[in-house]
């Protein structure tokens, strides 16, 4: 169990295995059934790894074969995922909220002749894909249910394939393995994007095994990790696993640490679950985090002034760099305010990573005064994906990602952007060697982030490159920075900015539902968010939110004019990315003229 053992593992099977091996009946993967947690140790996930690898390989597919998952998180898709690499194939994680046309192109651009769906919700988008593009072969079902006449596709149901003979099947897979390499290609990942078709990225086995690496070496290193695997890590698997991020920091970096995986029964359930698992690590996405800020104020400003002014103090402290002292009044916070606050995450949180997206710093802030650790890591779905992350051992800066993690180089470009050069970096995209060459010149992938490293080599994302808004006077303004501090305030839930080529910024908001129902109630409205939007009280409410942040930005930054939006951006309506970035293009195609419109007269 020493660091030494995954970091020079052949493939992500073999390290799955060793663990497997050394962690044999102790309990692995958590999914909850019939109201109760129910696990599989490490030697069954093990046993039915090898089977259903054997399944695979049975069916004819040969050594570098795609095969696409379609899965909600569960314990099914880790076994799915490792199977299929034992098999030599390669697996192409979707997305659940895929629609039809993005699983037909998925499909047709990564050729894959196979696919493993979970449910039969999951499938009713996905098999017309399946039966228009004529390539799969094979469809395996984890659940039993109906399925319709495939032309050559050949349905097989998941219980049958995990049983049989489990040694025999090891034996097999041993052999097969001996021969992946970690420049071997492991997954294609397809990026959400926040625009385009999304492309294929070429993750192979070394650039998930160097991610596991760096992030185990933090966890040796500046917490307290058993790698006796006595005291496991608990992480709660909540993001998709579809998603990069999940996919190396909440499955095999818990595989790496010998720790345990707990599938989250969805984000509507997140919280009861949070509070039974009692996770000791949390992959999170910064949207959460400003959800639960929001509540947690919500909920001390309804306490009283008492409450409201230990929180006042905390932030204040937290704010400055400094820790609590030996006064009376920070005795009080560190006894009472912040163990309520860390209950709510389960009370033996050790880290809270936020990844996937931006964190505005106050955020960061917040969390740190809590007495919880956020830490920000940083990267993307071509660099495995993680870059960086904030270490207690340098100091938390919550303006920055951190260091580098082991094994990961980086540069600034003179123009800025950020260069990263390593094992993480990806092999290319899948059958789009022009955009591979742009992203990749001479070894060094370019991000298209903006930044600087500061005096204790902790790097400082400004901007990326792409979304900067360039005004009509030619000064530079980060979207991300504005949308950050907006959506900070109660009233505002979500907002994008604009302003390219233009003489000042401009806004499209969404009020929070919240926020929009209580001040209805206390004006004698009707709560209907598309007649609260006609009203100026309602506008003027917001209007004052905008002008709180308005007086802590520069000129060329304040928000001039805004204008509503429809509804939330959301997945469903592809205005977000599944990872919880707003789609740009999206939202610049549905309320261009709304927008332009604020720039007139």
């Amino acid at each position: 169990m020493q660091l030494a053992d995954f970091d020079a593992s052949p493939n992500l099977v073999a390290l799955f295995l060793q663990r497997a091996d050394a962690l044999g009946d102790q309990p692995f993967l958590f999914a909850k059934r019939d109201g109760a947690w129910q696990s599989l140790t490490w030697r069954q996930t093990a046993d039915q790894v090898c089977l259903l690898a054997e399944a695979l390989a049975g069916m004819g597919l040969t050594p570098g074969d795609r095969v696409m998952l379609v899965a909600d998180n569960r314990p099914e898709w880790c076994i799915a995922d490792l199977a299929i690499m034992a098999a030599g194939l390669v697996t192409v994680p979707t997305y659940i909220t895929n629609t039809e046309r993005d699983h037909q192109h998925i499909l047709d651009n990564s050729g894959a002749r196979a696919v493993i769906v979970a449910s039969a919700k999951l499938a009713k988008p996905l098999l017309p894909a399946v039966l228009h593009g004529g390539a799969v072969r094979h469809l395996i079902a984890i659940e039993s249910f109906k399925l319709p006449q495939l032309g050559q596709t050949d349905c097989h149901e998941w219980p049958a394939l995990v049983t049989g003979d489990a040694a025999a099947a090891r034996r097999a897979v041993d052999a097969r393995i001996a021969g992946i390499k970690r420049q071997d290609l492991a997954c294609l990942i397809y990026t959400s994007g926040t625009g385009g078709a999304p492309r294929g990225v070429m993750q192979h086995h070394g650039a998930i095994l160097c991610n596991v690496a760096g992030a185990a070496t933090i966890f040796a290193e500046d917490f307290a990790w058993d790698q006796s695997g006595r005291t496991p890590e608990v992480f709660l698997s909540f993001l998709p696993l579809s998603h990069a991020y999940e996919h190396s920091a909440g499955q095999y970096l818990p595989i790496a640490l010998g720790g345990q995986i707990h599938y989250s029964e969805g984000l509507e359930k997140l919280a009861s679950n949070i509070e039974e698992v009692r996770p000791t690590v949390m992959v999170v996405v910064p949207r959460l985090f400003e959800v639960l800020r929001t509540r947690i104020m919500k909920q001390v400003e309804k306490q009283g002034r008492v409450a409201n002014y230990l929180m006042d103090r905390a932030l204040t402290i937290a704010t400055r760099g400094r820790r609590l002292t030996d006064l009376p009044i920070d005795l009080v916070i560190d006894k009472l305010l912040r163990p309520k606050i860390r209950q709510r995450f389960g009370g033996r949180v050790k880290a809270m990573v936020s990844g996937g997206a931006p964190l505005n710093p106050e955020i960061g802030t917040f969390f740190q005064a809590m007495g919880l650790t956020l830490l920000q890591g940083y990267g993307q779905t071509e660099s495995g994906p993680i870059v960086s992350c904030n270490r207690p051992k340098v100091g938390l800066k919550m303006d920055t990602v951190g260091p580098p993690m082991a094994g990961v180089t980086v540069k600034i470009a003179a123009d800025g952007e950020i260069l990263v050069q390593g094992e993480l970096v990806m092999q290319g995209y899948w059958r789009n060697p022009e955009e591979t060459a742009r992203t990749i010149i001479d070894g060094w992938l370019h991000t298209g982030d903006i930044g600087h490293i500061d005096d204790k080599g902790r790097i400082v994302i400004t901007d990326r490159k792409k979304d900067m808004i360039v005004n009509d006077k030619g000064d530079n303004v980060s979207p991300q920075k504005v949308e950050g501090m907006l959506t900070l305030q109660p009233e505002i839930a979500q907002a994008m900015v604009v302003g390219d080529k233009r003489p000042y910024i401009a806004g499209l908001i969404v009020p929070d539902a919240e926020w929009a129902l209580a001040w209805a109630r206390d004006n004698g409205e009707k709560y209907d968010m598309a007649a609260l939007q006609d009203l100026p009280a309602f506008r003027s409410a917001v209007r004052e939110a905008v002008d709180r942040v308005n007086r802590d930005l520069s000129v060329i930054e304040k928000v001039r004019q805004f204008a509503f939006a429809d509804e939330p951006f959301t997945i469903e309506n592809e205005e977000m990315t599944p990872s919880l970035k707003i789609r740009r293009h999206k939202l610049k195609a549905r309320y261009g003229d709304r927008l332009d419109a604020l720039y007139k007269g």
